[in-house]
């Protein structure tokens, strides 16, 4: 079979053929841009993954340590509370009255307390404390950074109270 094509039908083709090379080509733009912006998108999430991971295990060195002070913590007040024992049972077995301790404050807060000023004087020798504290003087107790302080048992308050009490100062014009 014989088909003859008009120039009229060759107009008609090649626009054809130029409407499909040009929607071609825009489909392949399109796809090249969101080729570009899923790739864009993919560097912003793998960027914010990174920080994350690296926020991820800064708090987890974090919480390490937090965790280390923590149990440090405790094993002190564990410490703390079998010696308050130890001193409570010694406190019950016997008469407190004329029963003297002495407590050890580092600034003005309590560290340690002892049955009496003699175990102080030993065991803070032994950390190093010995010979950097004061006895009870004057000043304030938080203006001290290690300070051994006597408390005698006075029956008539049921409790230990102050050996040292400061002299009194008049206030102002009050006094």
């Amino acid at each position: 079979m014989i088909r003859i094509v008009t120039r009229k039908r060759l107009a008609l083709l090649e626009a054809d053929t130029h409407a499909a090379f040009e929607r071609a080509r825009e489909t392949s733009e399109a796809a090249h841009r969101a080729a570009e912006q899923h790739t864009n998108a993919l560097n912003a999430a793998t960027d914010r993954a990174e920080r994350a991971e690296s926020a991820t295990a800064e708090v987890s060195e974090l919480l390490a340590h937090a965790l280390e002070g923590l149990a440090a913590v405790e094993q002190d007040l564990l410490r703390r509370d079998i010696e308050i024992r130890r001193l409570r049972k010694e406190l019950e077995g016997e008469s407190l009255e004329g029963r003297w301790l002495t407590m050890l404050l580092h600034y003005g807060e309590p560290h340690t307390v002892y049955a009496s000023y003699e175990e102080a004087k030993a065991d803070t020798a032994t950390h190093g404390v010995n010979g950097t504290w004061v006895t009870g003087d004057e000043r304030p107790p938080a203006e001290v950074k290690w300070r051994l302080e006597a408390f005698t048992y006075d029956a008539a308050c049921n409790g230990f109270r102050r050996v040292f009490v400061p002299a009194q100062r008049s206030v102002g014009e009050a006094a």
